[in-house]
């Protein structure tokens, strides 16, 4: 796998959606069994991921968000981090990515800001969850989905202590730009990523994609970093007929205008999350293919 810091403000990359929706529609209940997927049957996990190197993703995500020690906690399996980590990375390694992430999600303990020692046990969950990986090659860290600028911070902080390969981190947004504690820009948090050591910043958003190409032009000029956007899909409905407010990305021919919009809004990573299918994926590779990331003024870098 190259170094994917060299591809930075180059390429066009898609990374894989999340496996969540997809094994969600064959039945499995995701947030139970997920982990225990990973250990017992990755080749079932893999068919899957393998629909996503098929469509285009160039980067393949391991579907390791809730690695991080508490939350493993909640099903027995804290002291099996590491174990996991080896089975995600090893599931994904056979189908030879050019680029291979990593994902890490919120701890999900509660944190007082003021507290040094919650403080430092966030941190520390962060560090347990980056240890996971360690020895491993994979290109990148993802930290994504979070929705508080102190978690966010918490877990740039714990991840930094022990490691220095590459962090994608991402927060998530609405339409205006903000997080869902309403009082964090998506300024504010790109600026955060770039402080606390984030070597790509980025942001989720369901919001109609005016809204979201206007919030990426605002982070593009909040900080120095790639920029990374992932496309929150509500729902799948192709009978829809047009896009809507409430649902912008009813189908994958959504994604095309989308992600040529965000190319121009200097949007070098793209990726569908949500109810997405591979078929999203395609849309968003297919549409950026080839390309180099461009300037909000439409200039190549």
């Amino acid at each position: 796998m190259p170094d994917i810091q060299m591809r930075f403000d180059k390429d066009m990359l898609v990374l894989s959606a999340p496996l969540r929706s997809v094994l969600a529609r064959q039945g499995v209940d995701v947030d139970r069994d997920l982990e225990y997927m990973l250990l017992v049957e990755p080749e079932a996990l893999r068919d899957t991921v393998r629909m996503e190197k098929i469509a285009g993703a160039q980067c393949l995500v391991a579907a390791t968000e809730g690695i991080a020690p508490a939350r493993l906690a909640h099903k027995g399996m804290e002291e099996r981090g590491t174990e996991l980590a080896l089975a995600a990375l090893g599931m994904l390694r056979p189908l030879k990515p050019q680029h291979l992430l990593a994902e890490i999600g919120p701890c999900g303990l509660p944190l007082d800001g003021s507290s040094a020692d919650s403080l430092n046990e966030n941190r520390a969950q962060y560090a347990r969850a980056a240890h996971a990986f360690d020895g491993q090659m994979l290109d990148a860290l993802f930290l994504t989905g979070f929705k508080r600028p102190d978690d966010l911070k918490c877990a740039l902080m714990g991840v930094r202590q022990v490691t220095d390969i590459p962090v994608f981190a991402s927060v998530d947004v609405d339409g205006a730009g903000m997080l869902p504690d309403g009082r964090t820009s998506i300024e504010e948090a790109v600026a955060l990523m770039a402080e606390f050591g984030a070597s790509v910043a980025g942001f989720e958003c369901a919001a109609p994609e005016s809204d979201v190409v206007a919030v990426a032009r605002r982070a593009a000029g909040a900080c120095d970093l790639p920029l990374a956007v992932q496309l929150e899909v509500l729902r799948r409905d192709p009978k829809q007929g047009a896009a809507s407010e409430e649902n912008p990305y009813y189908c994958a021919d959504t994604m095309v205008s989308a992600a040529l919009a965000l190319r121009a809004a200097g949007v070098q990573f793209l990726r569908a999350t949500g109810d997405a299918s591979p078929a999203y994926t395609g849309a968003l590779a297919a549409a950026v293919m080839g390309l180099d990331v461009a300037l909000s003024t439409g200039q190549e870098r």
